[in-house]
């Protein structure tokens, strides 16, 4: 294979690390993507290279931080055999919390890795396992410059009433605020709807985020507005193994009458509550609509409820809907589920096209539909790519 000097992405989830390669040449070629799934369950490795078949096998890893570098340490070993002689000449990494302070890209430093660590509380699920990438990345190519992309930054300029809490406003003050999370697909959706339809993209839409981790966005002019996330990645919808909208009286309940714990209160909130915890069976949509459990039953139609509620409550925080996209694993895949929360939303101008829906169309809505709903696959590691391209002047 000939060598290239080569843009590198690496976007460390909750249970899964993403990655891509890209040519440093003028539209920044896709090479090859893939990811190391399912850390700590049934591991697997995956990978796509440009004009080749897909390559996935298993591979054993440990659980946890140590899973996560394990699995960028199996993403770099297959870098050397698969692109020899090539040079990685940067490393974009997704960073979930980027706190009140980092609204852009930046280059990582010693400095910024040390403030990133004191974000791990707001992000538990996911920062240890960005900085676990960032080291490693550090570590195997020390020469290349390294570039932090952060979720929270595409929402940093709500409005006050959007990010505030009510709390005195010292909390507000200090940081104690809602900062919205699945920042770089809201981000990546806002540019594929304008080139899509740019008359749509000005107007009011909602994207819907949907997969393990699941939130909404309510955007105006391509901007974000409102989030249905919060101070923490746990607000808003139920996920795959997150709780969503929580009392905090039940947090205190937890406490006093249960006699549990912060830390374990964050292991049942982080992980063992969502569709995980519903449905006593999986946090995999799959594998629940598969099921004839009523619990897993129960636990799909929550989700597709909860979905319903926060469209309508962004549509309100929008003054009325021009679009819906739907993004995300299950909102790219999963028809029933989109059919299930979309059910009944003819008041406000969605009118879904069932047949559409079915075969995964981009366009799922029927022509009478007030609002257009659209299905795009989102791409957070292209939305790497172009941020480290335009930072480090590729």
């Amino acid at each position: 294979m000939a060598a290239h000097a080569l843009l590198l992405t690496l976007n460390a989830g909750s249970s899964s690390v993403k990655f891509a390669v890209y040519a440093t040449t003028d539209g920044l070629p896709l090479l090859a993507a893939g990811q190391v799934e399912g850390l700590g369950v049934r591991t697997r490795f995956s990978v796509t290279s440009a004009g080749a078949s897909r390559s996935d096998h298993s591979v054993q890893l440990g659980h946890g931080v140590a899973g996560h570098a394990e699995a960028v340490h199996v993403i770099l070993r297959w870098l050397e055999q698969a692109h020899a002689g090539s040079r990685v000449a940067v490393v974009s990494h997704r960073v979930v919390h980027g706190g009140i302070n980092h609204r852009v890209p930046v280059l990582i430093d010693d400095a910024l890795v040390a403030d990133l660590e004191r974000l791990v509380p707001l992000a538990p699920l996911h920062q240890p396992h960005n900085l676990a990438g960032i080291r490693a990345a550090r570590m195997a190519f020390p020469v290349a410059p390294q570039i932090a992309c952060f979720d929270t930054s595409f929402h940093r300029n709500h409005s006050f009433v959007a990010d505030t809490f009510a709390l005195p406003r010292s909390f507000y003050d200090e940081g104690v605020r809602r900062y919205g999370f699945h920042g770089l697909s809201y981000e990546f959706m806002a540019r594929r709807l304008r080139a899509y339809d740019p008359v749509l993209a000005h107007g009011r839409v909602i994207v819907a985020h949907l997969g393990n981790g699941a939130s909404m966005c309510a955007m105006r002019e391509g901007r974000s507005v409102a989030s249905t996330m919060g101070f923490s990645a746990l607000d808003g919808l139920p996920m795959g193994t997150r709780c969503g909208q929580l009392d905090p009286g039940v947090v205190l309940y937890l406490m006093t009458e249960k006699g549990m714990d912060a830390a374990a209160i964050a292991q049942l909130l982080y992980q063992q509550a969502g569709l995980k915890g519903m449905s006593g069976l999986s946090h995999d949509v799959r594998e629940l609509q598969n099921s004839d459990s009523p619990a897993a039953r129960d636990a799909l139609a929550y989700f597709a409820d909860r979905g319903r509620r926060e469209i309508g409550g962004l549509a309100a925080s929008l003054g009325g809907l021009d679009a819906l996209v739907l993004t995300g694993g299950i909102g790219e895949n999963a028809a029933t589920v989109r059919a299930a929360m979309l059910a009944g939303m003819d008041w406000m101008g969605i009118q879904i096209d069932p047949e559409a829906n079915q075969h995964n169309a981009t366009v799922i809505s029927l022509p009478a539909s007030r609002v257009t709903v659209v299905v795009f696959r989102t791409d957070e590691e292209r939305m790497l790519a172009e941020h480290a391209a335009e930072l480090v002047d590729l």
